[in-house]
């Protein structure tokens, strides 16, 4: 005896949509990775950016260092910066630099880095 397939039951559930991660996440990533875990990403800007040979796109974020240990490692990533290999896949960083930064002690230490960083799609 064979069940007809109209009478079953369905199932009522979906399957989640899976998120791709972006560039845009990969770069959030590698930076939170260069400031130890310290680094809260207060703002992030994309930009698309083209010359007559490469694409790409402009990111300017703004992070937090809040906290003694957090402002230490915001100095080491300030200093890492300009110099760090990234690893983002399809993606050439061809520019990080600090654009700003403000230090306050009080009530408690506190570091806010802006960072501007122009990424190029590789062939």
């Amino acid at each position: 005896m064979l069940a007809d397939p109209a009478a079953l039951p369905r199932a009522n559930h979906k399957v989640p949509a899976i998120r791709r991660r972006t560039v845009a996440d990969r770069l959030r990533a590698s930076l939170q990775v260069l400031a130890c875990g310290h680094a809260r990403i207060a703002s992030h800007r994309e930009t698309s950016w083209a010359s007559i040979t490469f694409a790409g796109t402009r990111h300017r974020l703004e992070l937090l260092f809040e906290g003694t240990d957090a402002v230490e490692a915001g100095e080491h990533f300030i200093a890492e910066l300009p110099d760090h290999e990234f690893d983002i896949p399809r993606q050439l960083v061809a520019d990080a630099a600090v654009m700003e930064v403000d230090h306050s002690l009080s009530p408690q230490p506190r570091l806010a880095v802006s960072v501007e960083l122009l990424l190029l799609e590789e062939a």
